[in-house]
């Protein structure tokens, strides 16, 4: 009996132990899904903190190139502040050189060749100015020298100018010839006939002449510092000339010449036939009209005349002149920067311009000890007349250094 109730109760047991199974086993299989649900929560929450680790990488990798760039940007900063200072540098270098005087761009003594005279000449015949030609130089900008073909002619001192001529004034003898026979407007060079028949004429000085509107000019349009209204003696427009080479004060010369302007330019072409300058023609005082024309060695010949006279050398070398208009004081300087230069000894000088011309110059000037008269025409450039004149110098010089200039020279300039 006692055994059927124990075997009763552990029936019992057994099936209560059962009954209570089948409810905790959902919640076993909820236990044992737990570790998987929280290896994915761990692996979602693992996934935010890796993407935090990227994102702090991606950060750093940022600020190097921040860094790579600034550094580069840096960089990029001196080289061209570097930059800007050698175009600096460069810009005053150029700036110094364009106040170089042509002293400076005139080849080394070294550099020039060796003694022998030079005589050269375009291989082409060199016509007569004609009115279409003085169109033609108008219409391209470009000068009769270049028209013609001139600055083709090849010579030994590589000069600028497309016509020059070097010769002793006591023998005539020619060292240089390029073209001499080429017949070219002479621009201001001019005034220098202008000042011999000045000067020739005996005219009082100290005359009072007042620039009128009749000086001004109407070839060219050029300026002038002389207002209409002014008044200076004849003395100072001579000086202002040649040393300034002031147009409206050279027109004022030869519109008050006795007889007037007509017969100013008569007296000038007049001396140029009695100096044997067979190829000049002059049309005005003041160079500004292309029809005053002359030939290389017809301009030696007028250097040398004007040279007898001695205010026409005071007045041309002048350095500068200061005159007085009223209650204001102009300086004027001279034109060509050579009677500046302790280099030189220039006895008498004269330049012009105008785009028919070329840049031109004429000088007497020292040399080894002799006189010689130099003309350069037709000259390309603003300080090529004057650097050609150097290089004639350091020829010169340099000859006689070598012993290969002759002192007692007996060749003649023949017209």
């Amino acid at each position: 009996m006692v055994d059927r109730k124990l075997k009763t109760t552990r029936w019992l047991l057994m099936a209560l132990m059962a009954f209570v199974a089948s409810f905790s086993q959902p919640q076993v299989a909820e236990a044992k899904s737990t570790p998987r649900e929280a290896k994915a929560q761990a692996t979602k929450k693992a996934k935010p903190a890796k993407l935090t680790k990227a994102a702090k990488e991606s950060k750093v990798a940022s600020r190097k190139q921040a860094s790579k760039r600034t550094a580069s940007a840096q960089a990029r900063q001196r080289k061209a502040a570097a930059s800007r200072g050698a175009e600096s540098r460069s810009a005053a270098a150029r700036a110094s050189g364009k106040r170089t005087s042509a002293m400076a761009r005139a080849p080394r003594t070294q550099d020039v060749p060796a003694f022998s005279r030079i005589a050269v000449s375009s291989p082409n015949a060199v016509p007569r100015p004609t009115a279409s030609l003085v169109a033609a130089s108008g219409a391209k900008g470009a000068s009769f020298g270049q028209l013609y073909g001139l600055h083709q002619t090849q010579d030994p001192l590589e000069l600028k100018s497309s016509v020059a001529l070097v010769m002793d004034q006591d023998t005539n003898e020619v060292m240089l010839s390029k073209n001499p026979e080429a017949v070219l407007p002479i621009a201001s060079l001019t005034k220098l006939m202008t000042a011999m028949v000045v000067v020739e004429a005996h005219l009082p000085l100290d005359d009072s002449i007042t620039i009128t509107n009749d000086d001004v000019d109407t070839e060219k349009n050029s300026s002038s510092r002389l207002a209409v209204g002014s008044s200076l003696s004849r003395g100072e427009l001579l000086h202002l000339a040649l040393m300034s080479s002031e147009n409206r004060a050279a027109h004022a010369l030869g519109r008050t010449y006795p007889g007037g302007m007509t017969a100013f330019v008569s007296a000038m072409n007049a001396k140029a036939r009695l100096l044997g300058m067979h190829d000049t023609r002059y049309v005005d005082p003041t160079g500004l009209n292309s029809g005053n024309q002359a030939t290389a060695r017809d301009l030696a010949m007028l250097v040398k005349a004007a040279y007898q006279q001695p205010l026409i050398r005071e007045l041309s070398v002048s350095p500068e002149h200061a005159v007085r208009l009223g209650n204001r004081q102009l300086q004027f300087r001279n034109t060509n920067s050579l009677v500046r230069s302790p280099s030189w000894d220039i006895g008498l000088q004269k330049t012009g311009y105008i785009v028919e011309a070329g840049r031109c110059l004429v000088m007497q000037a020292s040399m080894a000890g002799r006189k010689f008269i130099m003309v350069f025409l037709d000259s390309a450039g603003k300080y090529s007349r004057q650097a050609d004149a150097e290089r004639v110098r350091r020829w010169i010089e340099n000859a006689a250094q070598k012993g290969a200039l002759s002192t007692h020279a007996s060749a003649k300039l023949t017209s």
